[in-house]
């Protein structure tokens, strides 16, 4: 019987142990921590704000999916930063004096953090990066008196609360504990190229077009430590070409006598469309009735002409960015230029205009979020920059997405345009108004070509031995579109007629089958560079001119030969008036490199 007994009071303190341990683990402030994290990212996922702390795409799954189902996709999502976080949890905890309200307290510059990062993407639909602390300052003087308040009380107080907390007579953990997260930051400063290498490795995906996706991939302390590093090897590259005096000197001087050279007012027109292809380019492919709408085969006849992109199948803003600013996308700094643009004046295309006494707007059909725009476009020197209203976050905007049902969140063409004619009829009807720069970037068109057939019925077949839905949806999709330009063409010529209108495709689609696609079709018979080539439609005072083939990157020279009366193609060489160099991509690399050295500041 004693054994019996003494086995029983084993079990009993067996069993004791063990539900102390599950009710230890279950009910203390790291467990607490983390479900804590789990909480809030339900929380702004439904406020319409970002995931990347458990994944926003993961966490949506779990409500409409078993967990057995998600759990693979479920487990790969931000370890780096999960342990990024709990490691600052555990550090500040270490750090503090003990109290009832440690274990809050070590969260608050957590919580903060955080909710800064999210506050600013709901209010601007923008992913924060941490070169806009730079920004501080300027923001702080503009701010009136009751939200200053309110970042006292809501950040100051509670920070210096949390600072006043700390045991400083741990010194040694202190340090200790500092050293992880300090060499961290330090390589994004001193070796931000073995960083990026590294993390790509390490990380999750890295999405060149989308920021949000990126955040959400990989979460919000590693994107900032992530785009630190790319900013700081894109200065480390460029820093042969980093004399912000001089730049900004010759950025003066260049306005000041583009100004003199122009004679009365000349407004400029500029369209990039999403995936403007013309599908009578496809030698392999006939159709039951022309792509091309008659209004838009009557404006234009043939006068169509080629602009080379530097992408093909999408990253949209790599063709932007060569329309803008006048140079090669070389994508030394990034995948994506616009990724490396913080906002800092790179007296592109719109930033000469403006200085040069114009007024410069850009229009935007889609989220702000997507390739960093709003700093790009800022940086480039957009005075004002519009998305949609439901894209804007509150911001001023005359756009309105309006109905896209069946077609994604794609706003049609004729939308976009009906918007931008009524915005620019007020400008242009203002008395002694500056010369406008109108730049309209349009979203419609984009992969996978959805239609909505009660909008806008499918007025014919492609036929071709090779079958590719896809293009063929895309064909009719520009029966619509090609119609759409032509009145926005016709109404804007009403409007303006001296001005100069420039509407160029920023690449093909990618085609079902890829290029594959359009290699069966024989786009162009195959032709050297085809793949490149889209469309551009040039009107000049009211009347379309066609130029022989140009770049992406020619249409800046265009338009600055059109506000100068044609002087500036008389002192500089023009690609689109003389034969190209073969080494006129290497020439151009210095000016890329100086765009980027201060785009990138």
């Amino acid at each position: 019987m004693a054994v019996i007994h003494m086995i029983a009071a084993i079990a009993r303190k067996t069993v004791r142990g063990v539900v102390s341990a599950i009710v230890f683990l279950l009910f203390n402030r790291y467990t607490a921590f983390i479900l804590g994290v789990y909480a809030y990212s339900l929380l702004i996922l439904h406020l319409g704000g970002l995931g990347g702390m458990f994944g926003a795409i993961e966490i949506r799954s779990m409500w409409l999916f078993p967990l057995d189902q998600v759990r693979g996709a479920y487990l790969k999502k931000e370890y780096l930063e999960l342990f990024l976080l709990f490691y600052l949890y555990c550090y500040f905890n270490a750090i503090l004096r003990p109290s009832r309200w440690q274990a809050l307290l070590a969260v608050l510059p957590l919580l903060l953090a955080y909710l800064g990062q999210d506050m600013y993407f709901l209010m601007y639909s923008n992913v924060f990066r941490a070169a806009e602390l730079g920004e501080v300052p300027e923001l702080l003087e503009v701010m009136t008196w009751p939200y200053l308040l309110a970042l006292l009380l809501l950040v100051v107080l509670p920070l210096g609360f949390f600072l006043w907390s700390i045991n400083y007579r741990k010194y040694r953990v202190i340090v200790a504990g500092a050293l992880p997260p300090a060499l961290l930051i330090a390589a994004t400063i001193y070796y931000p190229g073995q960083y990026i290498e590294m993390y790509r490795k390490v990380g999750q995906e890295i999405v060149d077009w989308s920021d949000k996706d990126t955040l959400e991939n990989n979460g919000r302390f590693m994107m900032l430590l992530y785009r630190e590093a790319e900013r700081h090897l894109a200065q480390v590259k460029t820093e042969l070409f980093r004399n912000r005096a001089q730049y900004e000197e010759q950025a003066r001087q260049f306005a000041t006598w583009l100004k003199e050279s122009g004679g009365p007012k000349r407004n400029v027109h500029l369209v990039v469309m999403e995936s403007f292809f013309d599908p009578t380019l496809f030698k392999a492919a006939t159709y039951t009735k022309n792509p091309l709408h008659p209004s838009f085969r009557k404006l234009f006849g043939n006068k169509l002409g080629f602009s080379l992109s530097p992408v093909v199948g999408g990253k949209t803003a790599q063709a932007e960015f060569e329309v803008l600013c006048g140079v090669p996308a070389f994508e030394e700094m990034s995948g994506v230029e616009f990724n490396s643009f913080t906002g800092a004046s790179a007296y592109c295309l719109p930033g000469k205009l403006e200085l040069a006494g114009y007024q410069t707007m850009a229009s935007n059909a889609f989220n702000p979020s997507f390739f960093n725009t709003p700093n790009a476009y800022r940086g480039m020197g957009f005075g004002k920059m519009f998305f949609p209203r439901e894209f804007a976050g509150g911001n001023e905007t005359y756009l309105v997405k309006g109905d896209t049902t069946g077609e994604g969140e794609y706003m049609f063409d004729s939308v976009i345009f009906s918007q931008n004619l009524d915005y620019v009829a007020k400008l242009l009807h203002e008395k002694d108004a500056p010369p406008l720069f109108n730049y309209v970037l349009t979203i419609y068109g984009h992969f996978p070509h959805k239609i909505n057939e009660e909008k806008r019925p499918k007025v014919l077949k492609m036929n071709s031995s090779f079958e590719d839905e896809q293009l063929e949806r895309g064909a009719n999709q520009m029966y619509y579109r090609t119609q759409a330009v032509a009145d926005y063409v016709t109404r804007l010529i009403e409007l303006d007629p001296k001005s100069l209108i420039i509407l160029v495709s920023d690449h093909l689609p990618p085609g079902q089958h890829g290029r594959r696609s359009f290699q069966k079709l024989r786009y162009l018979d195959n032709s050297n560079e085809s793949l490149n080539m889209n469309r551009i439609m040039v009107i000049e005072e009211g009347k379309p001119k066609k130029y022989a083939v140009v770049h992406h990157y020619d249409i800046p020279a265009m338009v600055y030969n059109f506000v100068s009366n044609g002087a500036y193609c008389k002192v500089n060489t023009c690609g689109f008036v003389e034969n190209k160099l073969l080494d006129d991509r290497m020439q151009r690399h210095d000016d890329y490199m100086r765009t980027m050295a201060h785009a990138a500041k």
